[in-house]
């Protein structure tokens, strides 16, 4: 049995990956540092332990196989494990290179843009799964239903989160153009990951890349709403659809609640009636460009799909109701860029309008801790009523000019202040808002408590 060494193990990329080769037959051991669930729960689940903290001794003696994650803190100058790993004459890769094998004779399809990606991603394969189909999948978040966010299937069709962000400290390419895409949905393309991409033109790179790759009898789905993916799509030598476009695949007569309907659309054609639990005009977008790829693929019938989308609940962290035993709904929205932030606030607003809304903010992505970006804090709060931040992470700090949280909590203005921790934020509440925490990260691991805090105030 060959065996796999995993260095940052308990990342999501990593995890997943670590548990397609389980499936392929390896052994899998593993190390990592400051790690929370879901993730390392999925890999007890799947009887995968490793080590903590990271040490040289960690790495068996036998290991066929070295993969070590992006994570910053992964450099041979700092890390005495993935040193070791260097110089330890065994074969060392990326998770991206290993999908790269995984993938090279399968019809994938890979979903990329700078928001959307792990919902539709989720909802690809969830619609497969259910209509008895059985592909591989590869999510980059962990989604209600699933027994883990991989699965290496038996079906010709390989569905994968494509992350335009780069492979591994050692490669600068970005993970998507590993995956052989033969399909590719595009949600869009606005400027994010500001530490590695500083300029918007820099950004587009990568996915000008992955268009041009797409073969001839390829198939692209582009979301028609957002101006960058329409105009990567001009250059593809695939076949175009898009989505959101009312000339195109798009959505009528939306009856928004905590069950949605809408009526699915082809141009003038009605396709078939669609019904979700997700929350947001966001993810009926996400909906619609789903369907498009499934139904244009002749994947699924309309009926197959509309059991599907009636029954995903939905990814964990992406507008997730964290306290059904509390009468203060507490939903997280993964606010990691302006635009998730942006499409949460709506989405909650859209649902809950008569509320008032508290936003319980931290922040941990590059593209909300860099000065440059500042300018954001001016309106992207603007329909709260209160806004808890929380101290920027500082990991990573040095790469770029780091903004305080002083100055998030001024540019924001009168209606923020600082988080003064989970029963803090319930003895602020009076019983008839909605709360929305905003973090790609756990609230410095005060997450859950918040949670408990606020149902222990206000229960159902």
């Amino acid at each position: 049995m060959r065996k796999a060494h995993f260095i940052g193990i308990a990342g999501k990329g990593m995890s997943a990956t670590a548990l397609l080769l389980r499936e392929a037959g390896w052994q899998i051991s593993g190390s990592d540092e400051g790690f929370y669930p879901p993730v390392s729960d999925y890999l007890r689940a799947a009887n995968i332990s490793f080590a903590t903290p990271y040490r040289k001794e960690n790495i068996p003696a036998d290991a066929d196989l070295i993969v070590i994650s992006k994570n910053a803190k992964l450099v041979p100058e700092s890390n005495e494990e993935v040193a070791a790993a260097f110089t330890s004459g065994k074969q060392v890769r990326s998770f991206p290179d290993i999908l790269s094998d995984l993938t090279e004779e399968a019809e994938t399809i890979v979903v990329a843009g700078s928001y959307g990606k792990s919902t539709i991603t989720a909802l690809l394969a969830w619609c497969l799964k259910q209509a008895g189909k059985d592909p591989s999948y590869f999510i980059g978040e962990v989604t209600k239903g699933f027994n883990a966010h991989a699965h290496a299937g038996k079906g010709d069709v390989f569905i994968l989160e494509g992350d335009e962000y780069p492979s591994a400290n050692w490669d600068p390419t970005s993970k998507f153009l590993h995956y052989h895409a033969k399909n590719v949905l595009l949600t869009s393309a606005t400027h994010d990951h500001v530490n590695v991409f500083p300029t918007h033109a820099e950004y587009l790179t990568p996915f000008r890349a992955l268009i041009a790759s797409l073969p001839a009898d390829g198939l692209l789905v582009a979301n028609a709403c957002e101006p960058q993916a329409r105009a990567l799509a001009a250059a593809s030598p695939a076949r175009t659809v898009f989505y959101s476009d009312p000339a195109q695949w798009h959505a009528r007569d939306i009856r928004y609640g905590l069950r949605t309907a809408f009526m699915l659309m082809r141009g003038g054609d009605q396709i078939v009636g669609l019904t979700t639990t997700l929350l947001g005009a966001h993810n009926v977008e996400n909906i619609v460009g789903a369907s498009a790829m499934l139904l244009e693929k002749d994947l699924l019938t309309a009926e197959e799909l509309a059991a599907g989308i009636a029954s995903f609940e939905g990814v964990k962290r992406r507008m997730e109701n964290l306290s059904p035993d509390s009468r203060v709904p507490v939903y997280e929205g993964f606010g990691s860029s302006y635009e998730k932030a942006l499409a949460a606030i709506q989405a909650t607003k859209l649902h809950f309008p008569d509320k008032p809304l508290v936003i319980v903010f931290e922040p941990h992505t590059f593209s909300w801790r860099n000065r440059a970006y500042l300018h954001l804090y001016d309106t992207i709060f603007a329909e709260a009523g209160k806004v808890f931040v929380l101290p920027p992470e500082t990991q990573g700090a040095a790469t770029h000019v780091q903004v305080t949280q002083a100055e998030i909590l001024t540019r924001i203005g009168a209606r923020s202040e600082p988080y003064p921790g989970p029963d803090g934020v319930a003895r602020a509440l009076s019983g008839n808002e909605v709360v929305l925490i905003q973090t790609s990260g756990s609230l410095r691991d005060t997450l859950s408590q918040l949670v408990d805090a606020v149902t222990r105030a206000f229960p159902a």
